[in-house]
């Protein structure tokens, strides 16, 4: 008995340790370089290991109820492969209307192949999964919580991602689940972001998919289906910026760190999961104090990690002192993940600020150096901040006391977050 003791312990011990207290890496750019320069994105695209992807049309889309219209729309027009990656697949009415248009799809002929998280689609079971499967599209679960998979638990795909005949993809932070778009139990539909994008940069998206179905069960895709030639689509120029647990400096953390020290006018973050490690606070107050406009959205007290909240409001003080301001959504959970500096770059896709999306998960988001492209995004953050509170200085310091004493428990929360 002692033994099994020691068998069930120990690794339970040793992830707590893992997690709590393995050193932080302490980001910061050698010379911070202006956004506009040329050996900003000579950088980028040889540190992240990626190219820019020019001729792309460019597509964003604004909530659950529009991402699903737009989700369905393009896989009924499939004629070759539809495949589909999400951390959360509900059963409910979204997965009805995808699953029902990716059934469709398969038994037409048409090859759909999806990866869901093992733990975050844990509720994909019974009818609706046995739908998908009986009517022939191929379904992994990625990293199942297996004896022999334990040292990989943390690790989880967050990946929102579809691609269709390797020509159409839409990426970003809606997944499959009813309160994306419509009340479910007393509370309003998720606002949230998502990227519909045709060109060049769809091969790459289509890369990322290929990355974790292949982990999943070994299938390399290599059908010419899956990759055809991609003829110019729009005009803006698009980078992939994709992370792993792999490399523990992470690419989504190396390209915020970049574009966040060479702000020189405006810095205006939306993110549901607000938990920036010391550095990335280091570079936000460094760039108001200089005069930089930085603006953080973060959910309300509608929000689905109450926890994370009081973990995220334990870090507002030393922000507000220098005069970061915080605005706080009010009408429903705020779940958009977005990155906008001086009106020229932005990022959309999949990473919160939080170290889980830093550091322990699989993510995907597509950079932009677009002034077209910011400039729709700063629209919809326009419109949020206009829903929103902004919280002071002040205000934070005369939060309740339940909140000030329940503040020790943040630093666990942050750092597993």
């Amino acid at each position: 008995m002692v033994w099994l003791a020691l068998v069930a312990v120990v690794p339970l011990l040793w992830f707590l340790l893992v997690v709590l207290f393995s050193p932080r890496i302490d980001y910061r750019a050698s010379t911070p370089l202006p956004l506009e320069s040329e050996d900003l994105l000579r950088i980028l695209r040889a540190t992240c290991q990626a190219s820019v992807q020019g001729r792309n049309a460019v597509t964003i889309l604004a909530d659950g109820a529009r991402i699903y219209r737009a989700m369905r729309d393009a896989i009924l027009a499939a004629t070759s492969s539809v495949n589909l990656e999400a951390y959360i697949f509900e059963p409910g009415q979204a997965a009805d209307l995808i699953g029902e248009a990716l059934a469709d799809r398969a038994q037409a002929g048409v090859e759909v192949r999806v990866v869901v998280d093992a733990i975050g689609s844990r509720g994909l079971k019974g009818e609706t999964l046995a739908r998908l499967r009986d009517a022939g599209c191929q379904v992994a679960f990625y990293q199942p919580a297996t004896w022999h998979r334990l040292h990989r638990i943390n690790n989880r795909t967050h990946r929102e991602l579809l691609i269709v005949d390797g020509r159409v993809a839409i990426v970003g932070g809606a997944g499959i689940a009813d309160w994306w778009c419509r009340e479910t139990d007393g509370e309003p539909a998720w606002r949230d972001t998502s990227t519909r994008i045709e060109g060049p940069i769809v091969a790459a998206l289509q890369g990322v998919f290929a990355e974790n179905w292949l982990e999943c069960g070994g299938e390399i895709l290599t059908s010419p289906a899956h990759w055809p030639h991609l003829d110019p689509a729009g005009d803006s120029d698009a980078m992939l910026v994709k992370s792993s647990p792999a490399d523990r400096a992470t690419m989504s953390r190396v390209v915020y760190q970049l574009l966040l020290e060479g702000a020189a006018s405006t810095i205006d973050i939306t993110t549901p999961y607000f938990l920036p490690d010391r550095a990335l606070r280091r570079v936000l107050i460094r760039a108001a104090r200089s005069g930089v406009r930085v603006r953080v959205l973060v959910p309300g007290h509608v929000t689905d990690q109450k926890l994370v909240r009081l973990a995220s409001r334990r870090l507002y003080g030393e922000l507000l002192a220098a005069s970061v301001r915080i605005f706080e959504y009010q009408p429903s959970m705020l779940h958009a993940k977005a990155l906008m500096v001086d009106g020229l770059w932005s990022l959309v896709g999949t990473t919160n600020v939080d170290n889980r999306s830093f550091e322990h998960n699989d993510e995907v988001n597509l950079a932009f150096r677009e002034a077209s492209v910011t400039a729709r995004l700063a629209q919809d953050f326009a419109a949020d901040l206009a829903r929103s509170r902004e919280v002071t200085l002040a205000g934070w310091r005369a939060r309740p006391l339940g909140e000030k004493l329940l503040g020790p428990i943040g630093w666990i929360l942050e750092r597993q977050q």
